[in-house]
């Protein structure tokens, strides 16, 4: 009933940390795109990559990093409102009016949880498929400057398993002339190809999946127990085709949780995959209930900021927790992808650490 009662104060409170919340997403974000900045920058220098394929690449990440961003982003304004209530003395007139502190923690949980549900669902779904296609894109790029591995009469090994030589090559057309091709991905038998000319290019039925090497006007030559010797006018080699069994080729990031809980349900024979995909179920719960946790705390601690540098040190307050919280995490998740504890128990050690010390600052100042 107090609740209501005091609904004005929630609401107050309530929106006092909206705008918080989304400068903390922005200020977060600014941050992590920092980090990539020099990768950002090889791409379109070195790599030749345009503009709108940046633009890919830094919403995809945007999107990969929302799970984490999400709390951090919480704690980040509960601290700052709190800390400038505290500050401001509201807090004290509040109690003295004789508002409780479940009513002055109610708006921190509230948000909490509607944030909560966001990142579970980013953290389930959303951030998995931006991983996925930031993979997918990644390999497009890498298969659309295949060529440039090629060097101008000189033998290239291990080209897509292959040793190939050309005469004349044009890299920015994806050009080659007078190519010796020497094949053993196609069985026991080799196979030697040689061809007047080829092109490089996507496959018009799957651009962006499968790269071609298009021939033209050659021979194939393959030696087993009779040597046979084939002309062909056009014939296409398949480089690669990244997503031609998608769910062997994603890495444990980019499995939604419905696909963790399928292949830890079935028999996994690889020991190390069974560890991370453990890993990685209790981190995407973990990272959803860290809202709820990061709540609390940011009220326990924001009510007892000093008043004198409350609005000063928010900011550094916040990333120092976060930094500790993350440290924590690192540790943790690296001792259960390697096996030496039990998933289940140690990805959860940070937020009961930390949900601990959130309730007896609590605690302090509720008495």
């Amino acid at each position: 009933m107090q609740l209501f009662r005091n609904s004005r104060i929630i609401r107050y409170i309530f929106f006092e940390m909206l705008p918080g919340f989304f400068l903390g997403v922005s200020v977060f974000l600014a941050i992590i795109l920092m980090f990539q900045v020099l990768r950002l920058t090889e791409f379109a220098l070195v790599h030749g990559v345009d503009i709108k394929s940046i633009g890919e690449i830094i919403g995809y990440i945007c999107i990969s990093m929302l799970p984490a961003l999400i709390p951090m982003s919480l704690l980040f304004s509960i601290l700052m409102t709190y800390g400038r209530l505290s500050t401001d003395s509201e807090i004290v007139a509040m109690k003295a009016s004789g508002v409780s502190m479940v009513t002055i923690a109610f708006p921190a949980i509230f948000l909490a949880t509607l944030v909560g549900i966001i990142s579970a669902q980013t953290s389930f779904e959303i951030a998995p498929w931006g991983n996925r296609q930031f993979e997918v894109l990644l390999t497009k790029m890498s298969n659309m400057k295949a060529g440039a591995t090629i060097k101008e009469g000189t033998f290239s090994e291990g080209f897509f398993d292959m040793v190939l030589y050309a005469n004349e090559v044009n890299s920015d057309q994806g050009i080659l002339k007078k190519i010796f091709i020497y094949d053993e991905s196609k069985g026991d038998v080799p196979l030697t190809i040689v061809a007047k000319e080829g092109r490089i290019t996507p496959d018009p039925d799957a651009p962006g999946h499968k790269v071609l090497l298009r021939l033209e006007n050659g021979d194939i030559h393959r030696k087993a127990e009779n040597h046979t010797k084939i002309k062909f006018k056009n014939y296409d080699i398949v480089l690669i085709d990244p997503i031609k069994n998608e769910n062997r080729e994603k890495s444990p990031q980019s499995y939604t949780l419905q696909e963790i809980q399928k292949a830890l349900t079935g028999t996994i024979n690889d020991k190390e995959l069974q560890t991370t995909l453990q890993a990685e179920f209790h981190k995407r719960w973990a990272i959803s209930f860290l809202c709820f946790v990061f709540a609390i705390l940011g009220v326990g601690v924001g009510t007892t900021t000093d008043r004198r540098s409350a609005k000063s040190n928010g900011l550094i307050l916040c990333i120092g927790l976060i930094v500790i919280y993350w440290i924590l995490y690192i540790v943790c998740e690296g001792a259960a992808r390697s096996g030496q504890l039990p998933a289940s128990v140690v990805i959860w050690i940070p937020n009961i650490l930390y949900l601990i010390f959130g309730l007896e600052t609590l605690r302090r100042k509720w008495n």
